[in-house]
């Protein structure tokens, strides 16, 4: 009880400390004390809110400005970025207006490993409601809580600009000058390694930063109300009295035009700072030429949106013609063309998970024991979850299953054997499964000993609570295994099988079979239902740089065994059978002859991979 009670307390605490980042330099933090002035304004009573301030060069004078405002709800430190960002610096594409304060925000999450969830917020906005009620959004998975950017969704221009070139939906873009970061999901996914990663591939120069976190977020998004990040910009989304935060974008500065629309927000907190005075200067100041300026700065920015539009090099275009893939994706592939020519077929491209010996005592595989069978229901529910996010992200997309009757005629149960490409291509054969006809039905998983046992993550507690049965070094723990097979198929249920063993990501051919699967089902007199996926590219470009696969699911006729053959000869006899269903399928949907590059003459019964 005392343990709970402690739980809960310092789970209250992290509730009421919320960590506020700004960005900004030295010409800029007179900008940053309004917006905090404003914040102070309509913060409750009830909450501790810690401001940071990321910076290079502030000076102590307006430090000790903005530290005057302290008081007993807000706290104001400065943070120096100075490592984080002294090796990219260089690198760092800037235009007009921004200074690389605009990259800061990315550091956020490495810089602070001890915060879960931060906001990050420009220094041009007021805001007018209470930030605390902006932090309790729950964020889920996605990396960032954000709104939609409205000069993308109401100028075509800008529209046009992120669907051609960055391959992003205009209006699935999202304005980087407010964020509620998932600092836990940043460094679970690399987001700054990301980055950096596309930062030497391509030189965003519309939006810069704003470009590179929408493809590196894209599809990882929680979508806030946009009275949380209302831009003064074309037709305001909401009712004046309704934003909660106010952001003067672009050139749309109060402290530069009289006229700028809804500057009396920000003159009303400005009014209140030390600062205030400094800032009247800065409008009085503002010449006509530098007004100009602006104007012709807007211009050249459109320009350079249509310049990228048109530019036969730009990223999707470059993306498009195989020059702008992930590195890691790219060594793959280029590993299975070797592996293909030196006819390894049964080896795999990847490695596994670290892996270690399966002791009987740790596995239950036909979950005969309650906490098992309650494991695995709950664990099927949470999968659910993730698979309807996974086909609502279109990171899995099925265009059709084909001859699902081949199936609703097998109730005596079945092995079934598919291609293996992807770590979703389970997915989509459960989800086929689920279209068959068959009546409290299960399908259980063959995995090997690695993936459940050094599987990390929410895909290790898949890989041992979803009817998996995994194979095992251990002589005892085979026996086991080979016992709870059995058992399913005498129950009529099915055992799925990747009969080529290893995964090919991505690989269209089928491969060479081992015997196992086979053997399974003639020992149990049971029929092999041949399962292939075809695939094709989508129109939604994958965070790898490859295009989503739109698959295809087919069942193929079951194949039975013979009973007056022997049962070495039933395994070999549908293992070959199986493999020609699967090469007519192959042959069909791509309209070409399957061939290996190892040698393409050569009878495939031959192959040494069998």
């Amino acid at each position: 009880m005392k343990r709970m009670q402690g739980r809960r307390r310092i789970m209250k605490e992290k509730m009421n400390k919320i960590p506020v980042f700004y960005a900004c330099d030295d010409n800029f933090v007179k900008y940053t004390m309004v917006s905090l002035q404003s914040m102070m304004d309509h913060a409750s009573k009830e909450v501790q809110y810690e401001i940071h301030v990321l910076h290079t060069n502030i000076s102590e004078e307006m430090q000790k400005k903005m530290y005057a405002m302290e008081n007993a709800n807000f706290s104001v430190q400065f943070d120096h970025v100075t490592e984080y960002l002294h090796s990219i610096q260089e690198k760092l594409p800037l235009r007009d207006y921004y200074s690389n304060t605009t990259y800061f925000r990315l550091f956020i999450a490495e810089m602070f490993p001890e915060i879960d969830k931060a906001i990050y917020i420009d220094s041009d906005t007021v805001v007018l409601g209470d930030i605390a009620q902006l932090y309790a959004y729950d964020l889920g998975d996605a990396y960032v809580g954000a709104c939609r950017e409205q000069v993308m969704i109401q100028e075509d221009v800008y529209g046009t600009y992120v669907e051609k070139v960055l391959g992003v939906e205009r209006d699935n873009y999202f304005n980087a000058g407010m964020l509620v970061i998932n600092c836990e999901q940043f460094r679970k996914n690399h987001v700054l390694e990301q980055f950096m990663e596309l930062l030497p591939m391509y030189n965003f120069v519309v939006t810069q930063d704003e470009d590179y976190l929408n493809l590196i977020c894209h599809n990882k998004v929680c979508w806030l109300p946009q009275k949380w990040n209302v831009e003064v910009f074309g037709q305001i989304p909401c009712r004046e009295e309704e934003i909660c935060v106010l952001h003067y974008i672009m050139v749309s500065k109060p402290w530069h035009y009289s006229d700028c629309r809804l500057q009396e927000y920000f003159w009303k907190s400005a009014q209140k700072t030390s600062v205030y005075a400094e800032i009247r200067q800065v409008l009085e100041s503002y010449t006509d030429e530098e007004r100009k300026r602006d104007a012709v700065s807007c211009d050249r920015l459109m320009q350079t949106a249509k310049d990228e539009i048109a530019k036969e090099n730009n990223y999707l275009n470059l993306v498009k013609a195989g020059k702008l893939k992930s590195k890691d994706r790219l060594e793959v592939l280029e590993k299975i063309a070797l592996y293909e020519r030196e006819g390894r077929f049964g080896e795999d491209v990847e490695e596994d998970p670290p892996t270690r010996q399966l002791q009987p005592s740790e596995i239950d595989y036909l979950r005969k024991k309650l906490k098992s069978r309650i494991k695995t229901r709950l664990t099927y529910k949470v999968a659910r979850t993730f698979l309807n996010k996974i086909i609502e992200n279109k990171q899995l997309i099925i265009k059709d299953v084909i001859g699902t009757e081949h199936m609703d005629a097998l109730t005596s149960g079945a092995v079934i054997t598919c291609n293996h490409f992807n770590a979703f291509d389970s997915f989509a054969i459960q989800l086929a499964f689920e279209q068959a006809k068959l009546k409290k039905k299960k399908m259980y998983r063959v995995i090997r000993e690695g993936n459940y046992t050094g599987f990390p993550g929410f895909y290790g507690v898949l890989m041992r609570h979803c009817n998996t049965l995994p194979l095992s070094s251990n002589f005892k723990t085979m026996e086991k295994f080979i016992a709870a097979v059995d058992r399913v198929l005498e129950k009529n249920q099915f055992v799925l099988v990747y009969p080529e063993q290893g995964m090919w990501w991505n690989y269209r051919k089928p491969r060479p079979l081992q015997k196992g699967a086979f053997t399974f089902a003639a020992r149990n007199n049971k029929p092999v239902l041949p399962v292939f996926i075809t695939m094709e590219d989508s129109d939604v470009l994958d965070d790898d740089g490859f295009y989503v696969q739109e698959y295809t699911v087919h069942f193929c006729e079951p194949i039975y065994p013979d009973p007056n053959k022997k049962r070495a000869q039933n395994s070999c006899e549908m293992r070959d059978k199986n493999y020609e269903a699967w090469k007519a399928v192959y042959e069909q949907t791509y309209g070409e002859k399957l061939t290996y590059s190892c040698d393409e003459e050569q009878p495939i019964k031959e192959k040494k991979a069998l």
